[in-house]
């Protein structure tokens, strides 16, 4: 019988303990498990190959206690699946090696995403706003045209053939002139330097004209649109004088599709405490008005956000609630034959269920930050996520990078700050997520980890991106396991079609 000592300490045995139950007819590669339910466990390795099985099974398996005779299907799962192998060395441990790298390969061609905070001015006053936004008559607050130019001359040195140049707010659209010098000028850069750009406006749409709509279908930028819920939430979220802030995205987002197509229009959910309340409505008034996808977020604590506990704060557990039930919603319209898929879902399914990465920077590791995504900033400043920039109008500049007009591309990109960040930006080496069953599910946030709980590091048990990420995973695949159907639609949201 154990004592309590024994029951209580997570230290490892002596070797003699490991060595007892050793049978040199299988030896173990590295994997992690974690309790799904009450009767079963999850096995995955290192490159996110998974088995389920009943409770218990890993025990056996480290305890040499799976036979090829008595647990022949097992046993041949656990050998095709790089669990055990039958030699010290793998015979195909370069495939191993091959899906490794492929897992990893989005760090192959370096920064893709760089966003130009164009102008903080904007017409809205969002309670949750994430940015110190100004009224819009202050040009000041405009994004110099030098800085355009040194952070596209930024952009074009970026060893990825493919980027993403993306104009936020404020309301990008109230420098419209200046987004279109930016677009002219990168155009010109992109030949010169055989650049493939992808250009994305974010805007709440209020602004928006036919003839902006126009250029941007000539130059094929996507639109980034907001829409919080039917108009008694989408209204109370983001806040206009003329209390119209839904009635003017709904009439955008319908202009910008006959103008751009329906491709070119997203939309993005912000999730407040009014919010938590209405996950049915929410998923209901997106599919109403022609999505077929929606992004469950919650919100971030950065900015503004951070100023109305009472409208933006809420726990983990509350958040969960919502999106189980909204995802419950969105799984029905499914089994209807419609095709309606949730994002964020998608994309850890994607990581689950596939052999490759994506691109979302939240559920990278290495993390996002500066290896995918930078950000530069109306003032000139550059920072490392766009959360970074949030931070600093909070008067935190831990993560700013450098300056667009002091800074060299070495000092920024490779400079003693990334340097610094990139000791914490693998989960691989984190503590808490090293022996964490779903680290390669997951990401790294030191930007959140620094926010929330003070240091880059961040705590796991108190840590509500692990919380978070933990329980969604879990449920993720628990849902698959139980139901075939289910497990199908899943499926047809990673390949997009029914």
């Amino acid at each position: 019988m154990q004592t309590l000592n024994e029951r209580t300490t997570r230290k490892f045995k002596d070797l003699n303990f490991y060595d007892q139950h050793r049978d040199e007819s299988y030896f173990l590669l590295p994997f992690r498990f974690h309790h799904l339910n009450n009767q079963r466990e999850i096995l995955v390795n290192d490159v996110g190959d998974f088995l389920i099985v009943p409770n218990g099974t890993a025990e056996k398996i480290i305890t040499r206690k799976v036979s090829k005779i008595d647990q022949g299907e097992l046993y041949g799962d656990l050998i095709s699946n790089f669990f055990i192998t039958e030699d010290k060395v793998p015979p195909l441990l370069d495939v191993l090696a091959t899906r490794y790298r492929t897992k990893k390969s989005f760090l192959d061609h370096f920064t893709s995403l760089h966003i130009f905070v164009i102008s903080l001015r904007c017409e809205h006053t969002c309670h949750y706003c994430q940015v110190s936004r100004v009224s819009q008559d202050k040009n000041a607050f405009d994004m110099a045209r030098h800085h355009i130019d040194r952070g596209i001359e930024f952009m074009m040195r970026s060893p990825n053939p493919n980027v993403t140049m993306e104009f936020q707010g404020g309301e990008a659209l109230l420098a419209f002139e200046n987004i279109m010098y930016a677009v002219e000028k990168t155009k010109e850069e992109a030949v010169k330097k055989n650049k493939n750009v992808t250009y994305v406006i974010c805007t709440n749409l209020a602004p928006v004209t036919d003839d902006m709509l126009q250029y941007c279908k000539e130059n094929n930028i996507l639109i980034s649109t907001s829409l919080d819920g039917p108009d008694y939430i989408h209204n109370k979220n983001r806040h206009r004088p003329e209390k119209n802030s839904y009635e003017l995205a709904i009439q955008g987002i319908h202009r910008s599709r006959e103008i751009l197509g329906n491709d070119r229009v997203s939309a993005l959910l912000t999730t407040t405490n009014l919010s938590l309340d209405y996950p049915n409505e929410i998923v209901d008034e997106y599919f109403s008005q022609g999505f077929r996808n929606i992004f469950l977020r919650p919100i971030s604590p950065y900015g503004f956000a951070t100023k109305n506990d009472k409208k933006n704060k809420y726990d983990t557990a509350r958040f969960l609630e919502f999106y189980k039930t909204a995802l419950q919603r969105i799984i029905d319209y499914n089994l209807t034959g419609q095709f309606f898929r949730e994002d964020y879902a998608t994309i850890i399914l994607k990581k689950v269920l596939t052999p490759f990465p994506v691109g979302y920077v939240d559920l990278q590791s290495p993390a996002g930050m500066i290896n995918n995504v930078i950000v530069f900033n109306y003032d000139g400043k550059v920072y490392a996520t766009d959360e970074s920039r949030m931070l600093a109008e909070m008067g935190d500049y831990t993560f700013q990078l450098g300056d667009l007009d002091k800074s060299s591309y070495e000092e920024i990109f490779y400079g003693d700050k990334a340097y610094q960040f990139s000791e914490v930006w693998s989960n691989e080496s984190l503590p808490g997520c090293s022996e964490c069953a779903f680290q390669t599910y997951c990401g790294a946030d030191p930007v959140m980890n620094h926010a929330t709980q003070g240091d880059m590091v961040g705590y796991r048990p108190t840590n509500t991106f692990c919380q978070r990420n933990m329980e969604t995973i879990r449920y993720l695949i628990e849902l698959m396991d139980s139901d075939k159907q289910i497990a199908n639609i899943f499926e047809s949201w990673i390949i997009g079609r029914n």
